[in-house]
């Protein structure tokens, strides 16, 4: 630990942790204090209300008042409180790549849909790009583990996360939470719901982050890192007749922060003859410098810091029929985002790949479900769904000291998407229960006007291309259900998810390197328990095999230009993943919580095809193709967990200490990086400490994030070769904690 670690929050973290082990010493020689119960949890991961504990899925929950005190602030830190999830920044931006189970898509472009699948109150964001932003005002998070492709609005191989936000209430509540930090960090959120008349309800929620800057310019000192992000939510909930009731939700998000700088993990040497800069030791520290053309060309400030000015808006209505023995559910929700983002990709002063998006995306979608709503021996759901996406993306690079000049790629992509599909539960009798679901989704996306070119001097290299793709496919669920005995379930299925085809849109100078990749699909084999060993010890796991189709690879060519490795996507024939789960929540005693959770899978390459290889193809000058067959796949293989938490008593206080921590593997990114762009293990630990008066409605709190101040990356990568560059994670931070709840 270093010497910058040992903060008041650090000491405090020790002092909890040692109290943790001495009351559970002290409780397990009590029989005085009797164990407390675990709560029901309840899920709608398959469209219905159902205890998560009879579910035959594979799927973790957390609750959104456990969010804060886990430092989940987006949805990338997700990954810290569930197993076998990784989330990572590309280029340190809010481009989001998400990977689960080692399914996972890396495209720093937004036009491409992910293999795990992001929804909110049920409304499916069609694109990684739009999962970002403020996560307040929630009821709970479940994230799916597997392929999701029967129920679920867009088709998926990875799995699903899904937002379920607080709803209005008949009773009137309100209540906020600020936290305050290091680094002048602020981040507070506030709501207030209740009945506007008998049949109608309204909820109104408001969140802000501010400040937080903890990175710096190597040259000048200057700050870089504050957030500057607004969000809202109102809902209303209106029964229109005793069996018609009305859903609307608005939201609207600003998100003005400055964009994570990158830092140089290898000495850096400027294409004009320059000083070389080292690498960084300090892991705060960065670098970025506007030319005033280029900052004339985007609509910034020559003295503008990396940073976005990104709106996201949207809104969606659900209308719930009931009939006889039977509901009728319709969900209607359009989204729109305009972003504008710019990123320093060579983190120097130097004009060499600074990055700039301007996006402008829509999405429209239609589920219509009719479901069984009899309790029986059968129940089932059908529906549609039915999606539009439009995208208009411009992408300015600037390359003048490498290149001479600036470059612009632009396209419009649509995409519209039909499925329907359908699922059956048949209980057989007491312990048996089958489960069949099947779906059919017809697909098409156009690419149009493609073009990259250089700006000044006017030179195209490429387009304008038009690419069009059409698929379509099957996908589906058989699934057997057996409880042996009461509190206790195993499960066993065979799913077949399938990932949407796509086109590769990166900069290039070669038409070749834009080119579409079919849609990929997998066939999972999974077979699991969940156990109530006790009313306060649950214990959960499963296993899986993965027999992928047509996996989707990030590959490369050498681009002539700047003798650069070209993002380009290609389909590998047949690949494997094979892996686990095991969960734990033990509640031993009264006032005592543990969970645990522990994740391991590996995967590889099982069929021959070729791609290029990096370090060869830059040493020789040219393209050199490799066969991947036997080679492992790109991704963490273990991931560990857990969280410990006591309540108790002093005087007219209650107490709660607790603290949470998770480990991540070494990460090796050889198909495309080689094995200089490897993330070390690491691993993150935070911890909380709450007075709550008896008897009243405030808390007050001290919290701490990675209180060790481990220095680890979340990415490793180059944009143009010669610029190793890396997006570290945020170092210690503490600060205060106010709530208040009516």
């Amino acid at each position: 630990m270093t010497r910058d670690a040992i903060t008041p929050i650090t000491v405090i973290a020790m002092l909890l942790l040692g109290c943790q082990t001495k009351a559970l010493a002290a409780d397990a020689g009590s029989s005085a204090q009797p164990a407390t119960t675990l709560e029901k949890v309840v899920v709608t991961a398959q469209k219905r209300d159902e205890d998560a504990q009879k579910v035959g899925v594979a799927l973790s929950v957390v609750p959104g008042a456990a969010l804060a005190e886990k430092a989940v602030v987006n949805v990338n830190d997700l990954q810290y409180v569930t197993p076998s999830l990784e989330v990572e920044p590309a280029f340190g931006s809010s481009q989001a790549e998400f990977r689960l189970r080692g399914v996972g898509f890396v495209d720093y472009m937004a036009n491409n849909s992910s293999p795990v699948e992001v929804t909110v109150d049920g409304v499916a964001y069609a694109f990684p790009i739009q999962t970002q932003g403020l996560l307040f005002d929630l009821d709970r998070v479940e994230i799916l583990r597997g392929p999701q492709g029967t129920l679920y609005g867009l088709n998926t191989t990875g799995g699903a996360i899904n937002f379920i936000t607080n709803q209005p209430t008949g009773e009137t509540h309100y209540g906020f939470r600020a936290d305050y930090g290091n680094d002048a960090a602020l981040n507070a959120e506030g709501y207030v719901s209740g009945s506007l008349s008998d049949d109608l309800r309204g909820r109104l929620s408001i969140a802000t982050a501010q400040g937080g800057a903890w990175q710096h310019n190597r040259l000048t000192g200057q700050n870089l890192g504050d957030n500057d992000n607004v969000a809202l939510r109102a809902q209303l909930d209106w029964d229109a007749t005793p069996w018609l009731n009305f859903h609307g939700s608005v939201h609207s998000a600003s998100d003005k922060s400055d964009e994570q700088g990158l830092y140089l993990f290898a000495p850096f040497k400027p294409a004009d003859g320059g000083p070389i800069i080292p690498a960084d030791t300090d892991h705060t520290a960065t670098g970025w410098g506007l030319r005033a053309a280029f900052a004339s060309l985007i609509g910034l400030p020559a003295d503008a810091k990396p940073g976005r000015n990104n709106r996201n808006d949207g809104a969606d209505l659900r209308a719930v029929a009931e009939f006889d023995n039977m509901q009728l559910t319709s969900i209607t929700a359009v989204n729109t985002l305009l972003r504008r983002e710019y990123g320093d990709y060579d983190a120097s002063q130097y004009a060499e790949s600074d990055q700039f998006f301007h996006s402008n995306l829509r999405t429209v979608s239609q589920e219509l479900r009719l479901q069984s709503t009899t309790v029986g021996s059968l129940s089932w759901l059908t529906g549609l769904y039915w999606s539009r996406q439009t995208l208009k993306e411009r992408s300015y690079e600037d390359f003048t000291d490498r290149l001479g000049g600036d470059l612009l790629t632009g396209y419009r992509q649509t995409g519209q998407s039909l499925g329907v599909f359908g699922q059956a539960d048949y209980q057989v009798n007491d312990r048996w229960k089958a489960t069949l679901g099947l779906r059919y989704e017809h697909e098409t996306r156009d690419l149009t006007d493609f073009t990259t070119r250089f700006i000044d001097p006017p030179i195209v290299f490429v387009g304008p291309l038009d690419r069009s793709l059409a698929s379509s496919g099957p996908s589906g669920k058989i699934a057997l259900d057996y409880t042996p005995w009461a509190d206790t379930l195993f499960y066993a299925s065979i799913s077949r998810g399938m990932k949407s085809g796509g086109f590769t849109a990166h900069n290039a100078t070669d038409a070749s390197a834009v080119n579409m990749f079919r849609p990929e699909v997998l066939i999972a084999y999974e077979t699991g328990f969940k156990t109530d060993i006790s009313p306060t010890l649950r214990f959960n796991g499963a296993l899986f095999h993965y027999d992928y189709r047509d996996q989707q690879v990030l590959a490369a060519l050498l681009e002539p230009l700047s003798q650069s490795l070209v993002g380009t996507f290609v389909n590998a024939p047949k690949s494997e993943i094979n892996g686990g789960e095991l969960e734990l929540d033990w509640q031993p005693a009264t006032g005592v919580k543990i969970s645990q959770y522990v994740g391991y899978k590996t995967g590889k390459y099982t069929s021959s095809f070729v791609t290029y290889d990096s370090q060869a193809s830059l040493a020789a000058g040219k393209n050199v193709y490799e066969d991947y067959n036997g080679q492992a796949l790109s991704f963490p293989k273990a991931s560990y967990g857990g969280s410990l938490a006591w309540t108790f008593d002093v005087g007219n206080y209650s107490v709660t200490a607790d603290a949470n921590y998770s480990y991540r593997d070494r990460y090796s990114q050889l198909l495309l990086l080689g094995p200089g762009y490897t993330l070390d293990s690491y691993w993150l630990a935070n911890a909380n400490l709450s007075l709550t008066p008896h008897g009243s409605r405030w808390s007050f709190g001290l919290w701490g994030r990675n209180i060790f101040n481990t220095r680890y990356d979340l990415t490793r990568n180059f944009f143009l070769p010669g610029t190793d560059v890396a997006a570290a994670g945020r170092p210690v931070s503490y600060g205060v904690r106010v709530s208040y709840r009516y």
